[in-house]
């Protein structure tokens, strides 16, 4: 007999004993050689083990519960193993293994025997072909739609050679069908779809058909719960007309609108897909009227006007016309501002005007002011775009200390032109937002001094990855006029603080007169930033700010300030807590304020 040499006798041992265990857990059923080839991982307690390939372990240790005590008897475990056999194969097709093997053997712990499952799942089921067909009105439509119906193939996810599975299938038919259905074919329907599976060679045929129905078009308002309002304030707000194409979009619009006046608490806008009513389908929109007068206090803290307190009365329908009419009281360490005002509701061309008159009081980098202003515009505004014409007059007394007091006053024209498109008004990760701004007055028209302010201003949001968002911003401002006596703060420009250049106090760059810093003639800044959301409601983010302001562009000396700070995404906005720098003093500062994109 020939004899095993001592360093192959180990590497013997261990193949004879995987043998018998293999044997010993098979029992008489044939095990797969797959089995063995594919790594395993076992699920255990101490009544019943379950063997799976590691693709699909997981799933089934999230869906397949072991006994949690012992078999009561025996008819307990076969039942158990035959229902478990049963759970398996049933599961592992919804992931596409429609050839699952399930097989059960026995091993020995503590000197008791434990049942094991055994599973090889089999191939996994690919797509080998897809077939889209579409019926209906939607197949004669113009060539901008069969662009559509050629995109949509195009985009279907499932492709040839993609995993096949139940989950994915009826995601993808769904998504499908949405796309259709939102425009103009609001009654759109699945009206067959199979998948045809060949066990043997692990393929599945997908087809699907859509009938589109007719094409829909936005009909007359049926409005519901209004008791103190009229129907035409709801007529306004639509951003459609009668014979208007059906557009889900245009309705999800319709209906975000009416919930951002305060008249209404909540709003419901819908159409019946009968197709019987296609050529004129009615738009249901059932509304809940809030209280027409209410009272509000509130407080918070901003490090540019420390902390702040207010009480604020609103009265939604003003001289019974629906009007908005607001008076505020806002105290805080900075800056203190009553101001009292009126605002129509937008008519038919989404124009609307508004009244105001405040009185203001600041003491902000030893320059204190007092300002009294009224004002009147006329307000065009849509979802993405808000143009503006106003007037104000404004007196204002100025008292820098260390300097000659000044009351300044103006009654200056204003345009402002406003346009931003972005993914979501309170987290932005793509979209930008341009400002322009253009006003002035005249000496000869109650004006202290001849001047022209221009103001600009550019926003923009990059995603970086699935977590990360770029944002650039960029700023600048000049007042055309022989000198900045005589022209009121507002008109000139200061910087520094949030939104601005932080790592320096809010509005203590400009102009020096006396021991105050009073605004100058020209402006710049810029900002950059990076933001990445570590969870789902918490971030960090880090910056880079500059800009300066003065009194002529030449004597600007650019002010730089980085830092990085903490961000958290309350219900109105992220929050922000910056811990900046001033790289001219090296001056640490914390800024912390909502983050206020618009």
């Amino acid at each position: 007999m020939r004899t095993i040499r001592p360093k192959f006798r180990k590497m013997f041992l261990i193949v004879l004993w995987t043998l018998c265990t293999g044997a010993l857990l098979a029992g008489n059923t044939p095990i797969l050689a797959e089995s063995f080839l594919m790594p395993k991982k076992l699920q255990q307690n101490g009544f019943a083990t379950l063997s799976a390939p590691q693709a699909v372990a997981a799933f089934l240790e999230e869906h397949i519960r072991l006994p949690e005590q012992p078999f009561a008897s025996d008819m307990a475990q076969r039942a158990f193993l035959r229902r478990s056999k049963q759970d398996i194969e049933e599961l592992l097709t919804t992931q596409g293994y429609f050839s699952p093997v399930v097989t059960f053997g026995k091993t020995v712990r503590d000197e008791t025997e434990i049942p094991v499952i055994q599973v090889d799942p089999g191939p996994l089921t690919h797509v080998e072909s897809v077939q889209i067909e579409f019926q209906g009105d939607i197949i004669a439509d113009d060539s901008k739609q069969q662009k559509k119906l050629q995109r949509w193939r195009k985009n279907w996810p499932l492709k040839p050679g993609e995993p096949f599975r139940s989950a994915d299938w009826e995601n993808a038919k769904a998504a499908l069908l949405a796309d259709v259905s939102y425009e103009k074919y609001a009654a759109a329907r699945i009206v067959d779809s199979e998948a045809v599976v060949d066990k043997k060679n692990a393929t599945a045929a997908l087809h699907i058909v859509i009938d589109s129905g007719p094409a829909f078009y936005f009909g007359e308002l049926e409005i519901t719960g209004l008791e103190r309002y009229d129907t035409e304030m709801i007529e306004n707000y639509r951003p459609f007309r009668t014979g208007d194409p059906y557009s889900k979009e245009l309705m999800h619009l319709f209906q975000i609108a009416l919930q951002s006046i305060p008249h209404f608490g909540n709003v419901s806008v819908s159409i019946p897909p009968d197709t019987a009513k296609h050529a004129a389908v009615p738009v249901y929109v059932s509304v809940t009227e809030t209280k027409a007068q209410r009272i509000a206090i509130g407080g918070g803290y901003s490090s540019n006007n420390g902390a702040r307190a207010e009480l604020n009365f609103s009265n939604h329908n003003f001289l019974h016309r629906a009007w908005n009419f607001n008076t505020l009281l806002r105290l805080e360490q900075k800056r203190q501002t009553f101001l009292t005002g009126i605002s129509t509701l937008p008519d038919q061309n989404n124009i609307y005007y508004a009244a105001s008159a405040s009185l203001q009081r600041t003491d902000i980098r030893d320059l204190v002011t007092v300002r009294q202003r009224v004002d009147a515009a006329r307000i065009y505004q849509t979802r993405n775009l808000q143009r503006q014409y106003a007037l104000s007059w404004q007196r204002e007394e100025k008292r820098p200390d260390g300097a000659i007091n000044q009351t300044n006053e103006a009654l200056a024209f204003d345009w402002r032109f406003r346009y931003n498109v972005v993914d979501d008004p309170v987290n932005i990760r793509r979209g930008n937002i341009s400002e322009v701004r253009i006003g002035g007055g005249a000496e000869l028209i109650f004006s202290d001094q001849d001047f022209i302010r221009t103001y600009g201003r550019q926003q923009n949001w990059w995603p970086v990855g699935k977590n990360g968002v770029i944002y650039l911003r960029g700023e600048a401002g000049y007042t055309f006029a022989d000198s900045r006596f005589g022209i009121p703060q507002e008109y000139l420009f200061r910087a520094g603080g949030i939104q601005s250049v932080r790592g320096y106090d809010f509005l203590s760059l400009g102009v020096q007169e006396g021991n105050a810093i009073v605004g100058g003639r020209a402006m710049a800044t810029g900002t950059i930033e990076y933001t990445h959301w570590f969870l789902q409601n918490w971030g960090a983010a880090a910056f880079v700010d500059a800009g300066s302001a003065a009194d002529n562009i030449k004597d600007m000396h650019l002010f730089v300030g980085y830092g990085i700070g903490p961000r958290w995404r309350s219900p109105a906005g992220p929050l922000a807590l910056d811990l900046a720098r001033s790289h001219e003093t090296g001056t640490l500062r914390v800024h912390f304020s909502m983050v206020v994109n618009f």
